[in-house]
């Protein structure tokens, strides 16, 4: 019970101190920008508001995006970005032009405006307070403790709120009413900051309208990675068609040639050239095998993900331990995206990070498969350090999936994939 208090105490102190920094965050930067974009605006009509607007529109977002970031990771939950992107200027004062409109037309710019000036007379009332009772009820203490003997000696009178403090009995008053102030504000805090960081949110997340607009752009975006990749993907197998099975099989067909030629002159000459081609023609089906499973792994298709991981691990040098939570199946390109990322991140560990043992956990919850993979590795990893990550942040990036990699320097390393789709069949067992 005690242990819950004081936890309770430490996160409304946590909430308190976020709450007065917010606070003076708009109070100070933010009123400040406001009045400065604002006079800016109004010297439009002169002309120096044309160059300035742009630069003043720059500061506006880059303090906006700061208050996105930090309330967004003190809710969990991440505050998008609502801004159309800006367009490449044109050289001269057309281009200054241009960038002027390009920031009066952006509405989430006028949010952010009404959220400077708005934001200190509601944080005032929200995030502020639960920092505001707790320093008025440390003052009660420190009155309660004697602060207010020089005070009165001074010939001043002490009101502490209602009470004036006068003696040892007003001053014990005082301090227990500063015990109720300060666990009001601990008590409050986290509820206060959630109010404030509502507020926020309600400004500063993007709106219906650019909601929509940033979902065409990330789609648009997504899936010029996708033909990218299938492009690259088209590539590298005719790259390995031609310089492996191909090339066998052209030196197959030159070989059978001269064999026709040989079998009456010389049969011994023509068994070993046969012996040749039959070794070309193995060669030639592996190395058609091998490009297969490198498009659509035979055990994907037939067994799954689950089983497809699981004969992935298996060949490779380090202690990996799977862990599958997935209904029957999934939808084929999601389970060929999770196979291909899982994939390439044990190609990492076993390359780069040095892990001798890999943890891999794959479940299906809510309509979203989650993939969890953690090394033992020295960790440093990044995207980047490489194509890897990043590619698979584009694979993913398809289904409107996301990654998320923690690699700390001395490791471990912990990359999580989701990935958003839904069951193909009922669930039928699990393991």
């Amino acid at each position: 019970m005690t242990a819950d208090i004081l936890e309770k105490a430490r996160e409304g102190g946590v909430a308190a101190r976020r709450g007065f920094a917010l606070y003076v965050l708009s109070t100070t930067a933010g009123l400040a920008l406001f009045c400065a974009t604002v006079l800016t605006i109004a010297l439009i009509g002169l002309g120096i508001g044309v160059v300035l607007l742009p630069t003043a529109a720059s500061a506006v977002r880059r303090l906006a995006d700061f208050t996105r970031d930090l309330t967004g990771r003190w809710s969990g939950t991440p505050i998008a970005r609502p801004y159309r992107p800006r367009p490449v200027p044109e050289p001269g004062f057309a281009g200054q032009w241009q960038q002027c409109q390009w920031a009066l037309t952006d509405k989430a710019f006028w949010r952010d405006l009404l959220w400077m000036f708005t934001n200190p007379v509601v944080a005032g009332f929200t995030a502020l307070l639960p920092a505001a009772f707790i320093s008025e009820g440390l003052y009660g203490l420190m009155l309660a403790g004697g602060l207010w003997r020089p005070i009165l000696n001074a010939g001043g009178t002490e009101w502490y709120t209602f009470l004036p403090v006068t003696d040892d009995r007003t001053a014990l008053l005082a301090g227990a009413l500063g015990v109720v102030y300060v666990a009001v504000g601990l008590q409050n805090g986290s509820r206060l900051l959630g109010m404030d960081i509502c507020f926020t949110r309600l400004l500063l997340a993007p709106n219906a309208e650019a909601e929509l607009a940033l979902r065409v752009r990330h789609l648009t975006e997504t899936r010029s990675d996708a033909v990218d990749t299938q492009a690259d993907e088209l590539r590298r197998i005719e790259r390995d068609l031609h310089d492996g099975a191909q090339a066998r099989l052209v030196a197959m067909g030159m070989s059978l040639g001269a064999i026709e030629h040989l079998l009456d002159r010389d049969p011994e000459k023509a068994r070993v050239l046969l012996a040749e081609a039959r070794e070309s023609s193995a060669t030639a089906l592996r190395e058609l095998r091998d490009l297969v499973r490198g498009i659509h792994p035979p055990v994907l298709a037939d067994r799954g993900l689950g089983d497809a991981v699981r004969a992935l691990a298996l060949d490779l040098p380090m202690r990996i331990e799977v862990n599958i939570d997935l209904p029957d199946r999934l939808d084929a390109p999601v389970e060929s995206a999770a196979y291909f990322a899982v994939s390439e991140l044990l190609a990492n560990a076993s390359k780069h990070s040095g892990a001798q043992r890999v943890w891999i956990d794959i479940r299906h919850a809510n309509d979203v498969l989650h993939v969890i993979v953690t090394d033992d590795g020295i960790g440093g990893a990044s995207p980047a350090n490489g194509t890897g990550l990043r590619g698979i942040e584009r694979r993913i990036g398809t289904f409107d999936g996301v990654l998320a990699l923690n690699s700390p320097q001395g490791g471990p390393t912990i990359v999580t994939l989701e990935l958003p789709c839904a069951s193909s069949s009922p669930r039928t067992s699990s393991s």
